[in-house]
């Protein structure tokens, strides 16, 4: 897998490659989800951190901490685009090897497990 090149900071990654990944047991990756918590409220993925954008004077100056800058970072939100704006902060942050989650969680939902809710 190849990682941002210099005008996109991010790749992207399907709803299907993460599910294999999680399914092998991606221990390697972080995970972060965007989403505000009433959207988590309707559906979310195991093993996901919430930064909700809408907090994002909380979280902001503990990214560090929380998070491994060298380390494979997948983003998620409903449909990729809140998700994609993370993306772009995290390699301003230095983040080098991060994954924009292709459809969101809405992709997700409706190509790989259909027993979650979709909204």
């Amino acid at each position: 897998m190849t990682f941002a090149s210099a005008s996109v900071p991010y790749q992207s990654l399907s709803v299907e490659e993460l599910a294999q990944r999680l399914a092998a047991g991606a221990d390697e990756l972080q995970l972060i989800d965007v989403r505000e918590p009433e959207e988590l409220a309707i559906v979310s993925l195991e093993g996901f951190v919430n930064l909700p954008l809408s907090q994002f004077a909380h979280w902001a100056d503990t990214i560090h901490s929380q998070f491994e800058a060298d380390r494979e970072t997948v983003v998620m939100c409903h449909h990729g685009v809140r998700s994609a704006q993370m993306c772009g902060w995290l390699a301003q942050q230095g983040f080098t090897r991060l994954n924009n989650l292709t459809g969101g969680i809405d992709a997700y939902a409706a190509l790989v497990d259909r027993s979650k809710p979709r909204y």
